[in-house]
């Protein structure tokens, strides 16, 4: 049994995908790279095929029809035979020394007594065009170098969560906890980090910049343009995340931080939902952000009273052009200051 699985869903990704693979294959015979090909239409099956040929032992490659990155993570998780499971996009890459930390870390854990649920490390905006680049780090909120539980977390900064880029999960917890992710959906990488965590009882923070999130690709995901275009899909993931939520208070609310750093992180998801429909700026989509405040309000008052008149709440919501002005203007700082999109 290979200590960690990584799987790096590819569509039409012949252009960037060996970086992405040549950075994982350092990690040598301990992991296995599932290069998941999501029915491209270019060289990326070609490529992939090539790297299960060349490395027989440590890659394999998934062939299906094309279903969207959350499909191609499904896949990589049911063929699976790490103890650990990691998704790392086709057009990023990881930092070798943090790398080989993140394996001994796993291993020593893996050969010892205890076991280990989820394992947090740093990742780093790689923002085209940029020469200083935004590292998020969790080093104020985790305790560092050793496992600790829920009860030990401290507070995460406003605008902070742990993305998918920041974890490694136990590869029987994503299996039991039931992880789906939808079929032809954007922005699915929000549920593959939430979902699990009312099933973390222990984590591990490795203070390293392992992860290197590049932005600024033409036509990527992330780009807000593109996010308004598909701003349907990311209020899809905004609901299900919520419904997550309200249909598991009773396990989630059981743990105080737990709870707390959950609805933290909806609060951003439903933040960015609300500012991509001010930012179109068409009555349609105002409309669509009256009825997702509505959609939370009808699940749960009390959640809806969290969120709605939170700070950032309140932000999302000013009356009128100028109050969305503001909003546009305070979601601009955010931006800078994050580096996100």
């Amino acid at each position: 049994m290979k200590l960690l699985s990584v799987a790096v869903p590819c569509y039409n990704s012949e252009a960037y995908m060996r970086k992405c693979i040549d950075s994982l294959l350092v990690g040598g015979e301990e992991v296995e790279i599932l290069i998941v090909d999501d029915g491209s239409t270019d060289g990326t099956r070609a490529i992939a095929d090539q790297y299960a040929a060349d490395y027989p032992s440590v890659v394999k490659v998934i062939h299906k029809e094309n279903g969207g990155h959350g499909s191609a993570v499904n896949a990589g998780l049911e063929h699976a035979s790490g103890l650990y499971f990691k998704v790392v996009d086709s057009d990023d890459w990881v930092k070798e020394s943090a790398y080989h930390a993140i394996l001994e870390v796993l291993h020593d854990i893996t050969t010892g007594d205890s076991y280990l649920d989820m394992l947090i490390s740093n990742f780093v905006y790689e923002k085209e065009g940029e020469a200083k680049h935004k590292v998020m780090k969790y080093h104020h909120a985790l305790p560092q170098g050793r496992i600790f539980t829920w009860s030990e977390v401290k507070h995460f900064h406003k605008g902070q969560y742990i993305l998918m880029h920041s974890v490694i999960f136990r590869t029987r917890l994503l299996r039991e906890c039931g992880l789906r992710l939808p079929d032809n959906t954007f922005y699915v990488d929000n549920i593959f980090v939430f979902e699990p965590l009312p099933f973390v009882k222990n984590m591990y923070y490795l203070d390293v910049n392992f992860y290197r999130y590049y932005i600024g690709r033409e036509g990527q995901s992330v780009n807000e343009e593109v996010m308004i275009s598909r701003v349907d899909q990311q209020i899809k993931v905004n609901k299900i995340m919520i419904d997550y939520l309200c249909e598991n208070k009773e396990k989630v609310y059981a743990r105080r931080k737990l709870r707390n750093y959950m609805i933290n992180y909806l609060e951003i998801i439903t933040v960015i939902s609300s500012i991509l429909l001010i930012r179109s700026g068409t009555e349609e989509n105002l409309e669509k952000k009256q009825e997702l405040w509505s959609y939370i309000k009808n699940k749960d008052m009390g959640l809806y009273m969290r969120l709605r008149y939170g700070v950032l709440g309140n932000s999302m919501n000013l009356p009128g052009k100028g109050g969305r002005k503001i909003s546009v203007e305070g979601y601009k700082i955010c931006r800078r200051f994050y580096k996100f999109n």
